[in-house]
């Protein structure tokens, strides 16, 4: 294990009975999933504190196609190693996960050094107070740097907004939920990096409370994965995942309201200039009724799609 990985251990390593003493949420069965990819020098040293901790815990490294010794230092370390053959991602990883943890609780979290478990018993205590999911919310100072700390702020309100409540983090992987509501919405999980956002906004459609606890994020242990080239488009895209997984219409309504607002511009402005009525008026009244009768059969379809028996 490298200095870096066994400093940053070190610094983590207060005794386990300084943690509260009783947690009533405890007393449910636990597995902490942890998705990693060529996580080497840091996974053996939070896999080794988890258990330190949550001793009782079943701790899951999902190992996304390492080529390095991930898988063997997760072993080492006491954890049960879930390997994939080649890399599908971390929403990939985190729905396998899932799907083989025992739990009644799944704490997720990341592989690299940047979570502290001490935060588990937190998270897990907020959970007892009738919440579906606690999400680790990261302060100012976590964000890896000014660029995504903006991205992230800009999602946090856009959130907010669809939803009628205050999103701390949306995109935070540091998370505590209940395996049988979790596991409702796997299916709509991506493969990629937004399954934090996806959840979350599954958890408010379908009315399932959900609660931030706010945490520290150190700087992770290795090379990120994200590239911020090739992921932006993909972040991009996050902001309309966020307005059709929740209510579609709240995105489709005001475009189909723009088009038929610039239609009847038109129309007026031509009618006052040439008495008469154009193509251009024509073609955007229309795309403004085709928006929005879009935007209503995709909110049928959400409705459907989050639909809750009994």
């Amino acid at each position: 294990m490298s200095a870096q990985a066994e400093q940053a251990g070190m610094q983590r390593a207060s005794p386990a009975a300084s943690l509260p003493a009783a947690v009533p949420a405890l007393e449910q069965s636990i597995s902490v999933v942890l998705p990693a990819r060529n996580e080497q020098d840091a996974v053996g040293a939070t896999v080794r504190r988890i258990r330190e901790l949550l001793p009782q815990a079943e701790v899951l490294v999902v190992d996304d196609g390492s080529t390095d010794a991930t898988a063997q230092r997760a072993e080492q370390a006491g954890a049960a190693v879930l390997r994939r053959p080649y890399g599908m991602g971390n929403g990939a990883a985190i729905k396998a996960g899932a799907r083989a943890a025992t739990g009644d609780l799944l704490v997720f979290m990341d592989a690299d050094g940047q979570h502290d478990p001490a935060d588990i018993v937190r998270l897990l205590g907020k959970l007892d107070e009738g919440y579906d999911m606690v999400v680790g919310a990261r302060d100012g100072g976590s964000q890896a740097s000014v660029g995504r700390g903006l991205a992230n702020g800009l999602y946090n309100r856009l959130a907010s907004w669809m939803t009628g409540h205050r999103v701390l983090d949306l995109t935070s992987g540091f998370r505590a939920v209940r395996a049988a509501r979790f596991r409702e919405f796997v299916h709509l999980l991506p493969n990629g990096f937004s399954y934090p956002t996806t959840s979350t906004m599954a958890f408010f459609r379908s009315a399932y409370p959900v609660a931030y606890v706010p945490i520290r994020a150190a700087r992770r242990i290795g090379t990120s994965h994200i590239r911020p080239m090739r992921d932006g488009v993909r972040f991009l895209l996050i902001i309309f995942k966020i307005a059709t997984l929740y209510s579609p219409l709240k995105l489709f309504a005001p475009v189909a309201t723009g088009f038929a607002l610039l239609g009847l511009g038109n129309y007026a402005y031509t009618f006052t200039t040439a008495h008469r009525f154009t193509n251009m008026s024509a073609l955007l009244l229309s795309a403004g009724v085709i928006v929005f009768l879009i935007g209503l059969i995709s909110e049928q379809i959400t409705n459907l799609m989050y639909r809750r028996d009994g």
